[in-house]
């Protein structure tokens, strides 16, 4: 019986559209007959002999054809992207062109017959090769940018890392519950997405912020441990670790429970995710717990990337007193003037640390003061050194433990105006010596939010986060402050996960007390009746018995950035919208008829256009 012949009666018996995938053929099928379906990635012609690369969701298989084939004149017309169907034999490639970077790079299919099942048009976008092209276009051709391999890679590291965190809160006892997707609009946090009621005529109906009120609900009617996967709605607008309209967070919430108890709890589903996907790169065990304000002092931010080994300190008492007339000053005049050093190891020369001063203006700054070590330098370079003598100079690099080929910079002020943009000169100066250990992923809980903060704009005390949280001390920490200092002073069972400069995660210990919950907000301005109002389901709740509980929500989002090592949100998320808030590939936002319309009882009133 000829080879041909026997080919032909065993795909008689083959599926119609394949017998494997892409990705599965290996040595140990050599001299098996084969049906493949799927996208031609590549075709390549080699004095006559084509070879073409034939990819699916599984991976990737060389096909040749040569003259001799009865498939060669369609391997002939078939172009990137095309889906096809091929039947062949599958043999040893031959000595010195296996591909070692391909599980099937030992062998190739021999293509018998080739059928075209969909042809493509010319590409807007290519696939083979993932060079640059513009977000909008990308975006707007999504199916395609999907195919590429790296995108492609990373949805299917994200699900994997979404049912790691499934199993793992299972095997921690808590239990997956669906909220509600229509809600009540909340007056607190973001702006709502408003859904337009058809048989309430003008009421709406809003999409979730976070399910933070239905899970303080499933507490109090007894579930115990609650968790989800939700999808979160607001309105708000897009920056890179945050994609515009949705996105998802691991919610959890947690009955009978103290702070430490949803650490101990959650800290070993984290760093176990984290573990599981990190590519063997460390990740921090046993978190360590950072006071708010330790945080805000030693790093300038309450998200510290602690890769980064740079901790700022205090020295306003090197500069009280001294010939550094502007930070002398400033100091003399107002008591609530302090100075900071931010630490700069290796930094010492002066070019590096004019750079720093022209990043400073960048920034809006006047500029950055600083002192510099050279060897055989007494007391240090730079103006600030001259100013200040080499006995101060000497005693600030003493407190810093900085030695010659290092440098020092300074910001001086109200460390509640100043102290983001020192967080941001140290995160520079970091980033600039190349201090940062790029290759691990460094984990912490920030502790101890104040509850309230001043709110300039309205001359008042407001909510600094969340408005649910017990603050330490409870209703009697409350009721002790006198003032608007006292209150700022009081502290929250509120906590943050941070992770290499990023907050992951946010929680807090709730008020599950009604009264202190009035009380609480009453100081913001608000009366029972408001609370009753806005909050009238939790509050009405709060009357029949409701455990003490608490619990957080980490962003799925940003996790799985973090993993993957991308650096916008779009790179992980299957069909994002622009920053302009715009899904290109489906055209939403859109118009809609009058008809529908009408049904909602809306008119859509233009808004006014300013004249130049």
């Amino acid at each position: 019986m000829s080879e041909a012949l026997s080919m032909a009666k065993s795909s008689a018996k083959l599926h119609r559209y394949r017998s494997t995938t892409c990705g599965a053929l290996r040595q140990t099928d050599v001299g098996k007959t084969a049906r493949l379906s799927g996208w031609v990635h590549r075709v390549r012609d080699h004095g006559g002999v084509l070879f073409v690369d034939v990819r699916d969701h599984y991976g990737i298989t060389q096909v040749v054809a040569d003259p001799d084939s009865a498939a060669f004149k369609s391997a002939e017309a078939v172009r990137s992207e095309w889906v096809i169907r091929i039947d062949g034999l599958v043999r040893d490639r031959p000595a010195g062109t296996t591909n070692a970077d391909l599980p099937t790079g030992d062998i190739e299919i021999y293509a018998t017959e080739i059928e075209v099942l969909s042809a493509a048009k010319e590409l807007p976008i290519p696939v083979f090769g993932e060079p640059d092209y513009p977000e909008d276009l990308r975006l707007q051709y999504r199916f395609l940018d999907l195919r590429r391999e790296t995108l492609h890679a990373n949805i299917m590291k994200r699900l994997a890392i979404t049912a790691s965190i499934r199993r793992r809160m299972t095997e921690a006892g808590f239990f997956e519950f669906s909220t509600p997707i229509l809600t009540a609009s909340s007056p607190e946090g973001a702006r709502d997405f408003l859904v337009p009621s058809r048989i309430h005529a003008g009421k709406f109906y809003a999409l979730p912020q976070a399910p933070q009120q239905y899970k303080q609900l499933l507490m109090v009617s007894g579930f115990d441990r609650y968790f989800q996967i939700a999808p979160c709605f607001r309105d708000e607008d897009p920056r890179a670790d945050r994609l515009p309209g949705e996105f998802y967070q691991l919610d959890v919430e947690m009955s009978f429970v103290e702070q430490e108890d949803v650490f101990q709890t959650m800290e070993p589903v984290i760093t176990g995710v984290l573990e599981e996907f990190a590519d063997g790169k460390p990740v921090t065990n046993g978190w360590p717990r950072i006071p708010w304000e330790t945080a805000i002092a030693k790093y300038g931010s309450d998200k510290p990337d602690l890769r980064n080994p740079i901790e700022m300190q205090d020295v306003t008492e090197h500069f009280r007193g001294s010939g550094f007339k502007v930070f002398a000053g400033m100091i003399e005049k107002d008591p609530k003037v302090r100075v900071w050093a931010i630490p700069a190891p290796t930094g010492g020369s002066r070019a590096f640390c004019d750079r720093m001063n022209g990043w400073a203006q960048g920034e809006g700054q006047p500029g950055l003061g600083y002192v510099f070590w050279r060897e055989g330098e007494e007391g240090g370079a730079g103006p600030v050194a001259k100013n200040i003598g080499p006995e101060r100079t000497t005693a600030i690099r003493d407190q810093l433990g900085l030695k010659v080929g290092d440098a020092v910079f300074f910001t001086a002020g109200d460390p509640a105006k100043f102290y983001k943009f020192a967080g941001l000169a140290r995160d520079r100066a970091g980033q600039e010596l190349k201090l940062i250990d790029e290759n691990r992923f460094a984990l912490a809980w920030i502790v101890d939010f104040p509850f309230y903060e001043w709110n300039d704009d309205e001359k008042k005390i407001d909510f600094s986060h969340n408005p649910f949280s017990m603050p330490q001390g409870g209703a009697a920490a409350l009721e002790a402050a006198k003032s608007n200092d006292d209150y700022i002073k009081i502290k929250a069972y509120q906590y943050d996960i941070v992770c290499n400069g990023f907050e992951i995660a946010s929680g807090s210990v709730r008020n599950h007390v009604p009264e202190t919950m009035v009380k609480a907000f009453e100081i913001t301005g608000l009366t029972q009746t408001d609370v009753e109002m806005r909050f009238g389901g939790l509050y009405r709740a709060f009357q029949y018995g409701a455990p003490p509980h608490g619990g957080m929500a980490a962003g799925i989002d940003r996790m799985v950035m973090l993993l993957v090592g991308a650096k916008n949100l779009r790179e992980i998320s299957l069909f994002p919208m622009n920053q302009q808030a715009n899904d290109l590939l489906m055209g939403a936002p859109s118009d809609v008829s009058l008809k529908q319309l009408r049904e909602l009882s809306i008119r859509v009133i233009a808004p006014d256009v300013k004249k130049d």
